[in-house]
């Protein structure tokens, strides 16, 4: 065992660890196996952004539900319906309809428009090195809010498997975190991430369907009983059960429920590491294919939350789930743990240790994921395009992706040190309001309006960016309340937890408004080339 295991061992103080260390070890060291044989493969360019372009409708989709199935779904969605109940399910049902927007607006046309990133089809009929600059500078942006709530959630889940509290062992764990998915992705780029992802949406499914399986066996297979004494257990009887326990309480929490959905619903169609798993197919009709099965699973995944939340709100203590953590993130490995015969039992232990490398694998995923998008977009779009204008050799820009892995994931370790307390499906929230603010509204603009323009294109991306990031800065999540990121302090004077309903309108806006104003005509023979390849896939890549 390393000096590391031994230390958190040590801090932990129970039998069981040895099980739950040896556990993550052998899923680490699989997956990293899987990641060195990817990386063999691993030529040129196309194999480092789009795994050569190699994967089958069916294994994308299931890649795509590993990447889009993160900490935010199993531990954050479980924590708030644990706490906030019928409030908290809303997350489920945002995260899946926005795959509906994903499906009938973005997948095929950007599949045939594009070749590695975002950027590639807005510099398709507008001036390249400006948008490149933008479109970078949000995939980064968006990257890294989705990022810190992976570390969010590997701090809480690894701290209460291996009994850490001391702020320097939590810390460790996000460093830990952060270096292994450097790791992944400066090895196997995108074909060791795609494989990485299909193995862990596989383990989540499977993990997922035997607590929904054991919960619905203590309580007889009656949903009914399940939800009457979670709304017992909860302490507020039957409002547990009805909106209004988290966003009905005044005006204020009503409008961060409409800036919550419209975040959600938008925001999945402008993530970045969500669209560049349309670039690894052969063809649209496969991107079509894979989004239909990532719906399918992603769609069952989010039916089993119910029996996840709502079972931690009928066996869990609430006080319990809090003091492991105040928002909530731990509720599904302390279900686990319950549901397997208790902390003291051999079978809860077991258990756990199980749910938690599945959690964990879950993080790991999606971290590769995110961290992948990212650095290809710096070394694509700035680095081979803008910094080297169109000069750099494959292998340089390859080299260049790398070194931006290091650089992202350092940031990601530094700010996630920062976010521990914070829950992680809110994390993600705004990541989406971010992307929906940012990305949305230029992909859709470029894609179907011929008067669309370079000018709108920066108006709109870097309009919406700063915006939704400024008011998040602004809000109660960074300050001002005992579950923000700085709770000890408080200059927030936005009153939304999620700046969509603001800032979405307003990236939307000002690319209308920028097109507008703009003096320079756009290339309509362009935009009719681009209005065919999207449609058809003729001359895609």
């Amino acid at each position: 065992m390393s000096d590391t295991a031994h230390l958190l061992a040590a801090e932990s103080g129970t039998g069981n660890r040895p099980l739950i260390i040896t556990l993550f070890a052998v899923f680490v060291a699989a997956t990293l196996a899987i990641t060195v044989w990817a990386g063999r493969q691993t030529k040129d360019a196309t194999d480092f952004y789009a795994g050569g372009r190699q994967f089958s409708g069916f294994q994308n989709g299931l890649a795509i539900s590993g990447d889009y199935m993160s900490a935010a779904s199993f531990l954050g969605i479980a924590g708030a319906i644990a706490l906030a109940g019928y409030d908290g399910f809303l997350y489920s049902i945002g995260f899946l309809v926005a795959w509906l927007v994903a499906l009938l607006l973005v997948a095929e046309p950007l599949r045939n428009s594009g070749r590695f990133t975002m950027g590639d089809v807005l510099a398709y009929r507008m001036r390249q090195r400006p948008v490149r600059t933008a479109a970078g500078t949000s995939t980064i942006v968006v990257s890294i809010f989705y990022l810190l709530a992976q570390m969010a959630g590997a701090g809480v889940l690894v701290s209460l498997l291996l009994g850490i509290t001391s702020e320097a062992g939590k810390i460790l764990i996000v460093v830990l975190v952060g270096a292994v998915m450097i790791l992944y992705v400066s090895i196997g780029g995108m074909k060791g991430t795609t494989w990485v992802q299909m193995v862990k949406a596989v383990l989540l499914i499977a993990g997922t369907l035997l607590i929904t399986f054991l919960v619905l066996l203590k309580f007889d297979f009656n949903v009914s009983r399940l939800l009457g004494e979670a709304a017992e257990n909860s302490g507020m009887g039957g409002a547990f059960l009805e909106p209004g326990v988290k966003y009905g309480v005044n005006g204020t929490t009503k409008l961060d429920f409409i800036s919550l959905g419209l975040a959600l619903v938008l925001g999945t169609a402008g993530l970045p590491h969500i669209l560049v798993r349309f670039y690894t197919v052969p063809t649209a009709q496969a991107a079509r294919k894979s989004v239909n099965w990532a719906i399918g699973i992603i769609g069952a995944f989010y039916l089993m939350t119910i029996a996840l939340g709502f079972g931690a709100a009928a066996l869990l203590n609430r006080a319990d789930i809090i003091e492991k953590n105040k928002a909530g993130n731990a509720a599904a490995p302390m279900l686990a743990e319950e549901i397997g015969g208790g902390p003291d039992s051999a079978g809860g232990a077991i258990l756990l240790a199980v749910i938690s490398a599945v959690a964990f694998a879950t993080i790991l995923a999606v971290v590769a994921g995110l961290t992948l998008a990212s650095s290809s977009s710096f070394a694509h779009d700035l680095y081979a395009n803008v910094i080297r204008k169109g000069q750099a050799t494959q292998q340089e820009e390859i080299s260049a992706a790398r070194w931006a892995t290091v650089g992202i994931g350092v940031v990601a370790v530094v700010l996630g040190v920062f976010a521990r307390d914070l829950n992680v499906a809110g994390l993600v929230a705004l990541a989406f309001a971010v992307a929906a603010s940012a990305n949305l509204p230029t992909i859709l603009y470029s894609l179907f309006w011929k008067r669309f323009t370079t000018s709108g294109a920066l108006w709109s991306i870097y309009g919406g960016l700063v915006s939704s990031v400024f008011l998040v800065l602004f809000s109660p999540v960074v300050s001002g309340k005992e579950t923000s990121m700085f709770p000890d302090v408080d200059f927030h004077w936005f009153p939304l937890e999620n700046p969509g309903l603001i800032s979405i309108p307003l990236g939307f806006l000002l690319g209308w408004l920028g097109s507008l104003l703009s003096k320079e005509e756009p290339d309509k023979e362009k935009y009719a080339e681009l209005e065919v390849r999207s449609l058809t896939g003729y001359g895609a890549h």
